[in-house]
């Protein structure tokens, strides 16, 4: 058999485990591992223990369970109940203001996790049922939690950005701040469009008519809920930024700059406690053997010569343009995203992808921009968008999956807008890093 022949064997037999249900690792290492010892005899077992080795060597690994803690700090401590009563309070005298304030929360939220289940688990709980009672339009409403949500895995501290830092080899630090200004962009652009529909139709988010009796000195007290998660923000970036800490150092900083908040607003107790770390060492370790295991499957494939095939055979046999090939790679995300979620995604492709994206000549930092922006599409696309079950899970009854999957086409339309932007200026993504680190 040849050696494309065998990756394409390999593929089919990943694919074939994860519809199964397979956990995502057990699936890509155990064909990983079988694999190996079935090209290279005993001599294969060389591959699983390089790759634990290189992932116990990778010191931005650290930063990890720290800002996994942090969010979780945060938002079980439900520092976010007082978000959105400060965006109620400041947002609510226009039309659709607590819509677009949503938006606003859901970025905050993005800044303290950074894992898209806990904006879309907050904005379903907090601020979905406030929007339903004040007569907001339940489809638009419904499109805008899922849209404000799918930001976590853009806005840093983005826990996808560090998974494919590893698998691509990049450093996280550039990914972070590549990803700030195409996720403010992408805010901007979701609130644009929800002020551009309210004032069409003013019915879709109708103006609060509480916001009148709340004093001056208690939005001063909200304003200062909300400057908080910015303030853990600032105290973690801005020294990273400036270069005097290392990105390590700076995850230390956000993560015992939160628990000193939660501690201090009396919010932190030894339950909340208890909770907050043994989710951090469940997520910390699952993500851990993720990336054991397509380092294991990416060194099978680099062996074979499959990414040197790929190459041939779109650039050689179909003669296909680095452009060309990029918007299939982007489409491929967008098809898999129906079944399958972001990890899962990253880490079948990547060890295709990303060699190929770097023989094509493309940066590979812009390059995990667009990854991250086309799973944020492929979240909220039918007919099994991994945002849309969640969403049908936490919404309540009145808003059918009908009602679901009509809410999200515009705000797919608007991320696609998004996407193509940043696709044809790379600088969108690529100044900041640039700047920082040429400081």
């Amino acid at each position: 058999m040849s050696q494309e022949n065998i990756a394409l064997f390999m593929f089919a037999s990943m694919m074939l485990l994860l519809f199964t249900g397979q956990r995502v690792f057990g699936a890509i290492g155990a064909v990983a591992a079988i694999a190996a010892l079935a090209l290279w005899g005993t001599g294969g077992q060389d591959i699983p223990f390089s790759a634990a080795m290189k992932l116990m060597k990778w010191y931005p690994l650290l930063t990890l369970p720290m800002f996994i803690f942090m969010g979780y700090v945060l938002s079980e401590s439900r520092l976010a109940d007082d978000l959105y009563r400060m965006f109620h309070v400041w947002f609510g005298n226009m039309n659709g203001g607590l819509a677009m304030g949503t938006i606003g929360l859901m970025v905050l939220i993005s800044a303290m996790n950074g894992l898209s289940v806990a904006g879309m688990a907050i904005g379903a709980t907090i601020a979905l049922p406030e929007l339903l009672r004040r007569g907001y339009d339940k489809i638009m409403v419904t499109g805008v939690i899922q849209a404000g949500a799918s930001l976590g895995i853009l806005v840093p501290p983005s826990v996808v950005l560090v998974l494919y830092a590893m698998i691509a080899r990049q450093p996280v630090g550039q990914l972070w701040l590549a990803g700030i200004l195409p996720g403010l962009l992408m805010a901007g652009m979701f609130i644009l469009y929800i002020w551009i529909r309210c004032r069409m139709n003013p019915r879709l988010g109708p103006v609060a008519d509480d916001h009148a009796h709340v004093s001056r000195g208690e939005k001063i007290r909200l304003l200062g809920a909300g400057i908080l998660p910015l303030a853990i923000f600032a105290a973690m970036m801005i020294p990273f930024v400036n270069g005097w800490t290392s990105l390590v150092e700076s995850a230390a900083i956000g993560a015992l700059t939160a628990l000193a908040a939660s501690l201090f607003r009396r919010r932190m107790t030894w339950a909340i406690f208890r909770i907050c770390t043994q989710q951090t060492l469940f997520i910390s370790c699952m993500f851990m053997w993720i990336i054991l295991a397509a380092l294991g499957f990416g060194a099978v494939f680099d062996g074979l010569g499959a990414v040197k095939a790929i190459d041939n055979f779109f650039t050689g046999q179909l003669e296909l343009g680095p452009w060309t090939i990029l918007i299939l790679m982007q489409l491929s995300f967008i098809l898999m995203g129906t079944f399958l979620d972001d990890t899962a995604m990253l880490v079948i492709v990547a060890p295709l992808y990303v060699p190929l994206v770097d023989s094509l000549g493309f940066n590979l930092i812009w390059y995990g921009v667009l990854y991250t922006i086309t799973t944020q599409i492929a979240y909220m696309t039918p007919p099994f968008g991994y945002n849309l079950f969640l969403m049908r899970a936490m919404a309540p009854p009145q808003i059918a999956l009908y009602d679901i999957y009509r809410s999200i086409f515009p705000f797919v339309c608007v991320m696609v807008v998004a996407l193509a932007t940043i696709m044809a200026f790379p600088q969108i993504a690529l100044w900041l890093p640039e700047y920082v680190y040429a400081k």
